[in-house]
């Protein structure tokens, strides 16, 4: 029998790999586009170095989580449910009690593996109300998403 060729997907070491850091404004986008492409990003799937068993996304800053979008009536009607664990313990939470940063974390989770890595890739995703961030030493590049 003929030796066949032998193929070998190429690594990247883990050392060779640096994280990079994007500020992302969630000014008038809706929830469902922004979470999906933060997650995206969490991955690390924009890198042509993606590798599904390592974290070697970007860590992502979102600045105005408050003026996320939600569209039609997910503002007065949405509810986010859970469980105690205890009998008749189901717990129903209107988005209104809700602050900003915990309805944007919660969309993200959401659209990330339910593995190992998703508690890792949450670390790298940084949250804030307002405009400003304490993250400026990192040096973080600002990318619009599209919309």
């Amino acid at each position: 029998m003929k030796n066949l060729p032998t193929y070998r997907t190429p690594m990247v070491s883990l050392k060779a790999q640096v994280r990079d850091w994007v500020v992302v404004d969630a000014t008038d986008i809706p929830l469902g586009r922004l979470a999906s492409q933060v997650a995206y990003l969490l991955r690390g799937k924009h890198k042509s170095t993606f590798t599904p068993q390592w974290n070697l996304g970007a860590a992502v800053i979102i600045v105005n989580a408050d003026q996320v979008l939600l569209t039609g009536k997910k503002g007065e009607k949405k509810v986010y449910v859970r469980h105690t664990g205890y009998p008749g313990g189901q717990r129903h939470i209107p988005v209104q009690r809700l602050s900003p940063e915990a309805v944007i974390r919660h969309a993200v989770k959401g659209m990330l593996p339910k593995n190992r890595l998703q508690a890792r890739m949450l670390r790298n995703l940084h949250i804030y109300s307002g405009p400003s961030h304490p993250h400026a030493a990192q040096k973080p590049k600002p990318i619009s998403l599209a919309v």
